[in-house]
C-alpha cells in the first residue's frame, strides 16, 4: 500500500470513528431506557463506551425511589419475549436441526443479559454494575417482579466472577491504605475499631490476612480471611484478639485458625467463592510454614440465638426441660454474662442444645439451620469441638448466647466430608461430639 493510500485509509477511519461517536454522544441527551435500547441494538465499542458511559452517569444521578423504578423498567422492558420463545418451539417440533436448537437459546436468553454485557464497556463497568446490583437486592425485598433481572446478573457474575479470574493476595502493613480501610470497613464478624487494631491482626508474624480481588476491581477486596498462626486450637476468641497475647514464633506454630472470613461485596451476594478461598490459603501456609499441622476455623453461631428463641417460645417442643427453660430465662436480664455462676450452669447445657442444634436444626432444602455450618461443612470441614462463652462481645451474646465453633479442615478427609455432605446431608462431626450427640439422642 502506498503512503497516499495509507494516508487515505486512516484519514476515513477517524472520519467514520468521529461521525460514530458523534452520533453516539447526541443519543446520550436520551432517558435510560431508550439508551439502553441503544446500548443493546449493535453498535460498534467506540459508540457502546460512550453510550455505557452515559447510562451509568444518568443513573447515579437518580435518587433511591427513582432508581427502583428504572430497574423495573428494564426488567419489564428486557425481559424474554414469550411469543418468540413459543413460536420457535412449534418450529422445532417440525424441525429439531442443530441450528434450530440453537437458536432457541439466543432467542430464550433475556435481552437484560446483553444489555449488562454492554454496560460492562463502560468505565469501571465490572465496579457499577456491581454497585448496581446492591440496589437492585434492596428493592427486591418489596417488588418480586424483579427476580428476572437479578438471575441475570448472578448468571453473568458467577462467569465474570470465576476461580479463573479471582486473584489471591496477602494484606500486610504494606499494602495501599485505601485497601486497609476497607478491609476494617468490611469486616463483618469481629469489628476492627481502629487502625492500632488492625496492625496488631495483620503485622505480628503469627498473623496473616488474605484477599480475593478481580482484574477490574484491584482495590477493592472481595472476600478476606484473618488468619491467627497458634500452638494450640483455641477455644475463645478473646484468646486470640487480645493486645497482651504473646507473639507465636514461626517456627513454633502448629495450627493455623481462620477466625474471621467477610464477604465486602453486598452486590456479589449468591456468588460463591469462599470455598476456594479457604482451600488455597491453606496451600499458601503449608508452602510457607510446612510444619503447620491443624488448619481449623474459630467460628460465630449467628443463627444459634434466633433458634433457641424459636424453640422457648414453642410449648411443644421436648428439647429443653423446666429446668432448662428457667436457666435460660436468667439469661434475658441485662449483664448475665458477668455472672459466673450462671455461666458454670450455663456451660454443659448449651453444649448439650448445640450439639442438638447442628445435627437435627434444619432450614430450607434440609440443610442445616446455620449459614456458618453450611458453608464450612459444605466445603469439607468437620465439627471439631463446641464452646461456650467463646464470644462474650454485644454482637456474640445477642446472635449466639457467646457460642463459638471449631470446623476442622483434615486434608485427607475434606472430599469425603463434602461428597457425603453434598449426597446425603451427613455431617462430620469429632469422636468427642459423636459421643456428646449419643448422650443427647438417648435421653
Amino acid at each position: 500500500m502506498s503512503v497516499a493510500l495509507l494516508s487515505d485509509f486512516v484519514a476515513g477511519l477517524s472520519y467514520k470513528s468521529f461521525n460514530f461517536l458523534s452520533r453516539a454522544r447526541e443519543e446520550t441527551k436520551r432517558d435510560i431506557v431508550s439508551l439502553c435500547d441503544s446500548l443493546v441494538s449493535g453498535r460498534g465499542e467506540i459508540s457502546c463506551f460512550v453510550i455505557a458511559e452515559a447510562i451509568f452517569q444518568q443513573w447515579e444521578a437518580l435518587s433511591p425511589e427513582q432508581r427502583r423504578a428504572c430497574l423495573g423498567a428494564l426488567a419489564n422492558r428486557f425481559a424474554p419475549d414469550a411469543k418468540a420463545i413459543l413460536d420457535h418451539i412449534k418450529a422445532i417440533e417440525k424441525d429439531p436441526s442443530p441450528d434450530n436448537l440453537y437458536r432457541l437459546h439466543t432467542i430464550s436468553e433475556p435481552r437484560s443479559q446483553e444489555l449488562i454485557r454492554r454496560l460492562n464497556h463502560a468505565r469501571n463497568g465490572t465496579r457499577r454494575l456491581v454497585q448496581m446490583r446492591e440496589t437492585l437486592l434492596d428493592a427486591l425485598t418489596s417488588d418480586k417482579s424483579l427476580a428476572g433481572l437479578d438471575r441475570d446478573f448472578v448468571h453473568l457474575f458467577t462467569s465474570w466472577f470465576n476461580r479463573g479470574f479471582l486473584q489471591l493476595k496477602p494484606v500486610n502493613w504494606e499494602t495501599a491504605a485505601s485497601v486497609l480501610e476497607k478491609v476494617i470497613r468490611y469486616e463483618a464478624v469481629h469489628a476492627i475499631t481502629d487502625w492500632d487494631e488492625l496492625r496488631r491482626r495483620i503485622e505480628p508474624e503469627d498473623r496473616r490476612l488474605f484477599a480475593f480481588f478481580h482484574p477490574q476491581m484491584h482495590d477493592e477486596p472481595l472476600i478476606f480471611v484473618e488468619v491467627a498462626l497458634t500452638t494450640a486450637i483455641p477455644t475463645s476468641i478473646s484468646d486470640v484478639l487480645r493486645a497482651d497475647r504473646p507473639i507465636v514464633e514461626r517456627g513454633e506454630a502448629t495450627t493455623a485458625v481462620f477466625y474471621s472470613i467477610s464477604n465486602c461485596q453486598r452486590g456479589l451476594r449468591g456468588i460463591s467463592f469462599g470455598n476456594f478461598l479457604i482451600k488455597q490459603v491453606v496451600e499458601e501456609l503449608r508452602r510457607e510454614m510446612p510444619g503447620l499441622r491443624t488448619f481449623v476455623t474459630l467460628s460465630p453461631v449467628p443463627d444459634f440465638a434466633r433458634w433457641l428463641t424459636q424453640l422457648r417460645a414453642d410449648p411443644r417442643q421436648s428439647a429443653l426441660s423446666a429446668a432448662d427453660l428457667a436457666l435460660l430465662a436468667r439469661t434475658d436480664v441485662d449483664g448475665w454474662q458477668n455472672d459466673k455462676a450462671l455461666l458454670r450452669e450455663l456451660n454443659p447445657m448449651l453444649r448439650r442444645i448445640a450439639i442438638r442444634y447442628f445435627t437435627q436444626a434444619k432450614g430450607r432444602q434440609n440443610q442445616p439451620f446455620d449459614s456458618v455450618a453450611r458453608f464450612h461443612l459444605g466445603n469439607g470441614a468437620s465439627l471439631e469441638d463446641i464452646h461456650p462463652m467463646a464470644d462474650l462481645s454485644t454482637k456474640g451474646l445477642a446472635t449466639s448466647y457467646g457460642l463459638m465453633v471449631n470446623y476442622l479442615y483434615k486434608t485427607g478427609d475434606i472430599e469425603a466430608n463434602h461428597e457425603e455432605y453434598a449426597e446425603n446431608g451427613s455431617i462430620a462431626i469429632s469422636g468427642r461430639l459423636k459421643t456428646l450427640a449419643k448422650q443427647v439422642a438417648a435421653k
